[in-house]
């Protein structure tokens, strides 16, 4: 599956430095607001350490990390919803992400404008979260509109989907974030159809130092359910750390392939059985699936250091008894290496 995240930010609190770092990509970085005209997107490879592991004892030609795109977009300001400062027409960008980072500025900086002019990170928090709110509105209010008719036609599900997204309605209104609602509400096909900007998970990142965090900023985070990380970009060359929180909080794992042609990470959801994991690899493979050999990474390469004579790591795990043939019921675990069976 591939992994999709959103930055959003006021202006001047470290999103393109963000990007860049993220991204080794020269982008557009200056000391006034909207320096980001249009979104940036780059794709960054997970890091991943099994990954290299493997591919050296398979001696494969080549080696394919997992990736996340991360689509950064104008800052926003107050009445961006509306058209303010350009944000609005970006927020559709972040429509079709797995999750949203938003950057907030907690450093102190007489060199770096504020748009706000004033360091306050839970006021800078409330703004973004009021703009994705009000955007989230909009839909939701197109969305009810255009029910209400189907709904008088006497069409039951049109009825009960109604009744669904009033209550996402009523939510929004009083400021609750979207993905605080229901599992049960968030999971009908007519939420996920509307791809909201509160019903993605979010991870906050508190660009400054560990000392220029307050509590109270940290409490109110927890109290939106989500999740920060904190980083000092001006510092910072490595923020994996943000890539790990996001498979963390969307409860992501990888399983392996390798070989002598490639080693490959491949990214699913925790939970997933083999039939849907081995689709990853090829629509076909979920289709005609018979079993997959499967074996945790360390115990693959465990056998290949405890074996002796020119048989490959997967004989030697083999004759150890190591390796386990799984159905179709069989859950993947995060570190499998798997090679599928199929008709």
């Amino acid at each position: 599956m591939k992994l999709s995240i959103g930055i959003v930010g006021l202006p001047n609190v470290g999103k393109s430095t963000l990007f860049k770092i993220l991204t080794k990509q020269e982008v557009n970085i200056a000391n006034y607001p909207f320096a980001t005209i249009d979104p940036n997107v780059g794709v960054v490879v997970v890091p991943d350490e099994r990954l290299e592991k493997l591919a050296k004892l398979s001696n494969s030609k080549k080696v394919i990390p997992a990736v996340v795109e991360f689509y950064d977009i104008a800052g926003l300001v107050k009445g961006a919803y509306k058209g303010e400062g350009l944000g609005n027409q970006f927020l559709s960008h972040i429509r079709e992400v797995d999750a949203i980072v938003e950057v907030i500025r907690v450093f102190e900086s007489a060199e770096i404008i504020h748009v706000e002019e004033k360091i306050n990170p839970l006021r800078d928090l409330e703004i973004i979260n009021t703009e994705l709110i009000l955007k989230d509105l909009e839909t939701v209010e197109k969305r009810i509109d255009k029910l209400e008719g189907e709904a008088r036609t006497g069409d039951k599900q049109k009825q009960k989907d109604l009744e669904t997204v009033k209550k996402i309605c009523d939510a929004l209104n009083k400021n609750t974030l979207a993905i605080n609602l229901d599992d049960e509400i968030l999971s009908q096909s007519v939420v996920k159809e509307m791809n909201l900007l509160t019903a993605k998970r979010q991870i906050y990142l508190l660009n400054g130092k560990e000392n220029d965090v307050s509590d109270e900023l940290k409490n109110k985070i927890k109290e939106l359910n989500a999740d920060y990380v904190i980083a000092d970009l001006a510092l910072s060359d490595n923020v994996n750390i943000l890539v790990e929180k996001a498979y963390e909080i969307l409860g992501l794992i990888s399983f392996f392939t390798t070989g002598e042609d490639e080693t490959r990470a491949w990214t699913i959801k925790k939970g997933t059985k083999a039939p849907q994991a081995a689709g990853e690899i090829h629509s076909d493979f979920e289709k005609k699936f018979i079993r997959a050999e499967v074996i945790n990474w360390q115990k693959l390469l465990e056998a290949h250091s405890a074996g002796s004579g020119q048989a490959g790591p997967w004989a030697q795990a083999k004759q150890k008894g190591w390796l386990r043939l799984e159905g179709k019921d069989y859950i993947v675990i995060d570190g499998d290496v798997m090679v599928i069976r199929h008709g």
